[in-house]
C-alpha cells in the first residue's frame, strides 16, 4: 500500500509510532526490502557503505531482545520524572515490543573511539536508518527509533549473533503496519529559540 504523500507531508508526519502499531498484520519481506533499497541510497562517508541491517522475526529472538529492552526501560524510566503522555506511550511499547511483526537493527562495521570523528562515523549510518523510516511511512508502516537497549548492546549481539567487537548497533526499530495512516505534524520549539545567525545568539524580538 502506498500513501502517495507529498515530500513535505512525508517529512512532517513520519512520527515515532508506539501505540498505533498493528501487532496482528504481517509485514511482507518484499516491502522491507523495498524500504531498505531506498534506505541505502543515503550518503555514507567515502561511499564506504559499511552498514548492515538485522531484521528479527523469530518469536523467541524477538522475546529475548524485547526482554532486554524492557529491563533497561524499567531501570531508567520513571513515571514521575517524565511527561505522563510520553511515559504512557513508551511504557506501552516496552510492554508489547515482543509482539511487533518485525524488529530492525541498523548496524555499522567498526566501533568509534572516544576521540574520533563521531559525526562522520554516525553520519554514515543514521541518514540511511531515517531513510528507512520515511520509506516505511509511505508504505503504511510505522517505526520508532529506540536506543535504550544499547546500554546492554552485547546481550542483544549475543542473541542475534552480531559480532560485537567488529560491528556496532545504531538502534532498535519496531516495524509494523499502523492502525490508521493519518498522522499529524508534531509540536516543535519556536524558531526563535533554536536559530542562530552568524554567531551564537537568539533572534532578537
Amino acid at each position: 500500500m502506498r500513501l502517495d504523500l507529498t515530500p513535505d507531508e512525508l517529512l512532517s508526519t513520519t512520527r515515532a509510532v508506539r501505540r498505533r502499531l498493528d501487532f496482528e498484520r504481517p509485514v511482507e519481506r518484499a516491502v522491507l526490502v523495498e524500504c531498505l533499497d531506498l534506505a541505502t541510497q543515503a550518503p555514507s562517508g567515502s561511499n564506504r557503505q559499511g552498514w548492515h541491517w538485522v531484521f528479527v522475526t523469530d518469536p523467541a529472538k524477538k522475546q529475548a531482545v524485547a526482554d532486554v529492552y524492557r529491563e533497561v526501560f524499567e531501570a531508567v524510566y520513571h513515571p514521575g520524572r517524565t511527561d505522563p503522555r510520553v511515559y504512557a506511550s513508551a511504557a506501552y511499547l516496552a510492554e508489547h515490543f515482543h509482539e511487533v511483526p518485525v524488529m530492525m537493527i541498523p548496524c555499522q562495521s567498526g566501533r568509534p573511539t572516544g576521540d574520533g570523528n563521531q559525526a562522520g562515523f554516525w553520519g554514515s549510518l543514521l541518514p540511511a536508518a531515517w531513510n528507512f523510516c520515511l520509506a516505511a511511512r509511505e508504505r503504511g508502516l510505522g517505526t520508532a527509533w529506540t536506543t535504550m537497549h544499547l546500554t546492554r548492546e552485547r546481550d542483544v549481539a549475543d542473541v542475534l549473533g552480531i559480532p560485537y567487537d567488529d560491528v556496532i548497533q545504531g538502534g532498535l526499530f519496531p516495524v509494523a503496519y499502523t492502525l490508521g495512516t493519518n498522522f499529524k505534524r508534531g509540536p516543535r520549539k519556536s524558531m526563535d529559540d533554536i536559530v542562530h545567525w552568524d554567531t551564537w545568539s537568539l533572534i532578537p524580538e
